[in-house]
């Protein structure tokens, strides 16, 4: 065929002048052997050879020192001769020594009879698209390191279903599983069942995907179980064409950030409450003052009339005394919560006021209610004003009892704990005596529980309460040194905790004046009045019974630090069988038996017999000196 614009020139010979005329590709024929047997414009412009360089050179002289050492000129022949074509990238050099990537292609040209004639090579220079290509992976590789360097953050992949496709370090230590643990698996495995059940994830994707991004907080879970309080982010990741290919999700925990915000909202509404009911208290105790002077010109005022006036006006009086009466007792229970009220502070052993109370709590209640008293013996004792103590234990059962209009179970316990600073708002750390009321009733509503101490504030019918019987509590137990908490919830009941200082053996002596109490029993009158003397004389108190179980009301209605009974007793229980009934209800009780008998008589020999300092009758003063050193505990100074 014949070029009609030169008929002249063969197809080889058009041939040759396109391939002479390409600038921007190196194109050139080799021998068998490798030599360069042509070369065009471009290969002169690509490398920097003429013509008259190059011809007749190895095609060799392109490649670098290392290619050319570890022979892959010879293999990219010997690769194109196997194959028909041979193609790769890579490094090659220029007649000034400098570098360029190319795209090689080699192509081996055989005669009609197949036989080998040599290669067709073609080189593009493409280091500009490797440099980028490069940049490019550098980049994701810097990206990558840095992500999976982020370990306050749990940073990954969603498909655009929502399934996990990569898996941060961050996202390891944050949540718990590992790479193969969640790769594959739906990102609602993070949240809580009721999330779940809510469509929270979905919603999720969703409005990233309709908005581009979404953003919240709340609790997720971790492979363990546990749950953190997480701050989520989830952007949509489109293409260029706008189609979704997935998201990226960033979570970071907050849980400590979360706890530390609502300790200090706590301790705002503590100091708001305790500011409201300490403003409360002051206009409380003014106007109680000032309203007792009124009553007590009223009450003067009646006694003078009551003097001047006929018996028929007596009824009259009378009803206007008892209106007074019950003025004169609110003002006590508002300057109670004040904590102004006069009090008559003593050690007292808490579990022994509770027991001496215990009847009068029980009538306070109905038939329909269970009384639960769970009464620790090392609940230990507190300075408190007894007669108070006991009105404030009388207010919490009735207010139990009409919580449980029904029935139902009413506990008291005792024990003592060891606070740490700041586990009761109020008090400091130290050793408290716990005094719980527990009920099964109808509960408060968190209304009503924020304002349980405020007075006059009740939920009863009208005349059915004056709001006054948990603020007066309030204020008593404050006024002693202690805290009062409530928890309630309707339908499950109230919980009353009273926190009292709890007073030590040294502290119970300071506040004795370094006086004990000895407990003396015996059923012979004239011997208990010898035996008081006695004991009385060595400068400690007295307190008396003329039998077992009279002594058994008296452990429980105050504090006794020496126990001396007889042994033989006529009727109920006898001194041994309270000796253990004490050391059983009241450890810190030292022991003294007294008797006529020898102690074999009276079954008292070896072992036991060394559980208790025994006295011989009749005895004298050396005697009940020496029983009391035996035991322990030396008289104190007269």
């Amino acid at each position: 065929m014949q070029d009609p614009l030169n008929p002249s020139l063969t197809d080889e010979q058009r041939l040759q002048y396109l391939i002479a005329g390409i600038s921007d590709y190196a194109i050139y024929m080799l021998d068998p052997s490798g030599r360069i047997a042509s070369w065009n414009a471009g290969a002169q412009s690509l490398k920097g050879y003429a013509p008259q360089e190059i011809l007749g050179q190895h095609f060799s002289h392109f490649y670098t020192p290392d290619d050319q050492a570890d022979g892959l000129p010879a293999r990219a022949l010997a690769h194109a001769l196997a194959h028909g074509k041979y193609e790769a990238e890579g490094w090659r050099v220029r007649k000034d020594g400098s570098r360029f990537w190319a795209n090689v292609v080699i192509d081996a040209i055989h005669d009609e009879q197949g036989k080998l004639l040599g290669y067709a090579k073609v080189t593009c220079d493409v280091t500009q698209r490797k440099q980028a290509e490069d940049a490019l992976r550098e980049s994701e590789q810097r990206f990558r390191l840095l992500v999976q360097g982020v370990t306050d953050y749990a940073i990954y992949m969603l498909s655009p279903e929502g399934v996990v496709t990569n898996w941060n370090v961050g996202a390891e230590r944050i949540k718990g599983y590992t790479h193969d643990d969640i790769v594959g698996s739906h990102f609602s495995r993070f949240y809580t069942d009721e999330d779940r059940g809510a469509g929270l994830p979905a919603h999720a994707l969703g409005t990233a995907a309709r908005e581009g991004r979404y953003e919240a907080e709340g609790w997720r879970q971790r492979k363990d179980g546990s749950r953190f309080w997480a701050h989520v982010i989830i952007d949509a990741i489109q293409g260029e064409d706008g189609k979704l290919l997935g998201f990226a999700k960033i979570t970071r925990d907050l849980t400590e950030k979360k706890q530390a915000q609502e300790a200090l909202e706590q301790a705002q509404l503590a100091l708001f409450q305790s500011q409201k009911m300490e403003s409360i208290g002051q206009l409380t105790g003014g106007v109680a003052h000032d309203f007792n002077n009124l009553l007590s010109v009223l009450a003067s005022g009646l006694e003078l009339l009551s003097l001047s006036r006929s018996g028929s006006d007596a009824k009259t009086i009378d009803s206007m005394r008892r209106a007074i009466d019950r003025g004169a007792t609110l003002t006590q229970q508002l300057l109670a919560f004040a904590r102004q009220q006069p009090l008559q502070p003593e050690t007292r052993s808490i579990n022994r006021l509770i027991s001496g109370f215990e009847s009068v709590l029980r009538r306070a209640g109905h038939s329909g209610i269970e009384f639960e008293f769970q009464l620790d013996p090392q609940a230990g004792s507190a300075v408190v004003d007894a007669a108070r103590f006991e009105s404030a234990l009388l207010n919490l059962v009735v207010n139990a009892r009409d919580a449980m209009p029904e029935g139902g179970t009413l506990r008291l316990e005792t024990a003592q704990v060891a606070l740490a600073e700041g586990d009761v708002t109020g008090l400091a750390a130290g050793h408290y005596v716990r005094v719980t009321v527990a009920d099964t009733g109808t509960g408060m509503t968190p209304e009503t529980l924020r304002r349980a101490f405020e007075p006059f504030y009740t939920t009863k019918e009208t005349g059915k309460g004056t709001g006054l019987g948990l603020s007066q509590v309030y204020g008593f137990i404050k006024q002693s040194g202690g805290e009062v908490l409530v928890d309630s919830a309707p339908g499950v009941g109230t919980t009353i905790t009273i926190y009292l200082p709890a007073v030590g053996t040294q502290d119970r002596e300071a506040a004795h004046g370094g006086s004990e109490t000895v407990l003396i029993v015996e059923d012979e009158p004239d011997l208990l009045d010898v035996a008081s003397a006695l004991f009385i004389s060595m400068g400690y108190d007295v307190a008396t019974a003329a039998s077992g179980q009279e002594a058994k009301n008296v452990l429980a209605s105050r504090d006794v630090d020496i126990l001396f009974t007889d042994i033989v007793m006529p009727e109920g229980v006898n001194g041994i069988e309270l000796a253990e009934y004490t050391r059983a209800h009241y450890p810190g009780v030292k022991l003294m038996l007294a008797s006529g008998y020898p102690p074999p008589k009276l079954g008292l020999e070896g072992a036991q017999l060394g559980n208790y300092t025994f006295v011989s009758k009749p005895y004298r003063l050396s005697d009940l000196a020496r029983g009391l050193r035996s035991a322990g505990q030396g008289g104190p100074a007269s």
